[in-house]
């Protein structure tokens, strides 16, 4: 069998399985098993796949994926995020569109640790959305802000979805974390300065309205108890990291540590917060382990068929320019935005993509950056992007999609001048894991 028929086979058995409604994971390990019984001899070949799938979630890189999660769904459900979010709105004042600051700030505090781009949007479109219609914002100014988070969420650590990435790319897990400080401060600047342009332009979108004036001591004490401690949780894991102190796995661990004791010392901790933050981690992680088990198996399909060879020859044999290969495969990760999650492009594209990131000369750190702001960019383009439709799905009754586009394009345009940047400096993304 020919590459390419072995990778239609493949691809084309994972996407009618999915079309047909079977969930991603099983979809792929179905597909695997198919693959495994033509290219790998029967039954020993499924046999041989599975115990080589078994092997991928032995891994200590995994680790830090069920502590990230269990350390955002404590945070949530004990009501430590709401507090830095009350706390972060009475000490922005009277600033014009302090609410869409908010949004950026504690959203992106949220979202980080949350790892879910949707729940985060359903989240925080839920939260902010009406009461900033409430103070009469103007839709851009309550939806895009909201929209923008996730790609500050997806490269700030501690986030599990570059976690996840780094494990299928078979990539330095805290290297990948680390790259995307300096990037995600990039980005926050940018989105702040869009707010700030559209309140200087127009400054009915987001019309003053009075507050209670909060002194300077009251301000100090807010931000000490209410905003300090949790962001400062955040910067102490990432810092232990740079420094080389813990490795990443370590490090969620003493995040997840971290959160719960400031639980405690908050006296918010209570049983039923507890159950569902384990709950809500456990679901989430059990998901992730199948599709590492999934894109594993997937890989070394693609591999013993000789179809990644193949695609590489293929991809390579045309002479183009690398860049030009790279935003080739940046406008697929596009389209695929617009009908599949990101964990299921992550699966389908990483065993692919990387092979031939790598035979392009590509720092494979970088482009995983590259990559991860590809997929959050995906979410939110128009016109088919998932996260526009959970917007729609808790905005308020009378939005229109129209609406939604008009929002999120702003902030799109922010990811996008950040992913140029990357590709004309490259050291933004690598200065920092250089130092460990």
């Amino acid at each position: 069998m020919e590459w390419y028929e072995a990778l239609a086979l493949l691809i084309g058995s994972i996407m009618f399985l999915m079309a047909v409604g079977m969930p991603v994971a099983l979809a792929f390990l179905a597909a695997n098993i198919i693959g495994a019984w033509i290219f790998m001899g029967g039954d020993r070949g499924v046999v041989q796949l599975l115990n080589n799938g078994w092997g991928s979630l032995t891994k200590f890189a995994l680790v830090p994926i069920p502590l990230f999660l269990l350390m955002g769904e404590i945070f949530f459900h004990t009501g430590l995020g709401e507090r830095m979010f009350t706390a972060i709105d009475r000490l922005l004042g009277r600033l014009p569109g302090r609410l869409s600051y908010v949004t950026v700030l504690g959203g992106t505090g949220f979202s980080t640790l949350s790892g879910s781009s949707m729940g985060s949007t359903a989240l925080l479109g839920s939260l902010m959305v009406p009461e900033m219609n409430r103070r009469g914002y103007k839709k851009h100014m309550s939806i895009g802000p909201i929209l923008g988070t996730g790609g500050l969420a997806i490269i700030i650590p501690p986030s599990a979805l570059a976690v996840l990435l780094a494990t299928l790319a078979q990539i330095d897990v805290g290297a990948l974390l680390i790259a995307g400080i300096v990037p995600g401060l990039i980005l926050a600047v940018l989105y702040i300065a869009t707010i700030y342009i559209q309140t200087k332009r127009d400054p009915e979108a987001a019309p003053p309205y009075e507050v209670e004036h909060q002194s300077f001591g009251a301000k100090i004490k807010l931000l000490a108890t209410d905003v300090i401690p949790m962001i400062g949780l955040m910067a102490v894991i990432v810092v232990m990291m740079i420094r080389g102190v813990v490795t990443p796995s370590e490090a969620a661990a003493f995040g997840a540590m971290g959160v719960l004791i400031l639980a405690l010392l908050y006296r918010c901790l209570t049983w039923e917060a507890l159950k569902a933050s384990v709950r809500g981690a456990l679901r989430v992680t059990l998901m992730a382990y199948l599709i590492v088990f999934g894109s594993a198996t997937f890989s070394q399909l693609l591999a013993f068929s000789g179809a990644s060879r193949g695609l590489i020859s293929w991809a390579t044999g045309f002479d183009l320019d690398p860049i030009l290969m790279l935003i080739v495969m940046f406008c697929v990760l596009l389209i695929l935005g617009m009908f599949m999650e990101q964990i299921s492009m992550m699966l389908l594209t990483v065993p692919i993509f990387f092979p031939l990131a790598l035979s392009l000369g590509f720092d494979p750190i970088w482009f995983g950056l590259i990559m991860l702001l590809a997929l959050e960019i995906s979410f939110t383009t128009p016109p088919f992007g998932l996260l526009l439709f959970v917007m729609k799905g808790v905005a308020p009754s009378d939005t229109t999609m129209r609406e939604i586009y008009l929002a999120a394009i702003p902030f799109i345009v922010c990811s996008l001048i950040l992913v140029a940047l990357l590709i004309t400096f490259p050291s933004l993304a690598l200065w920092l894991p250089g130092l460990e």
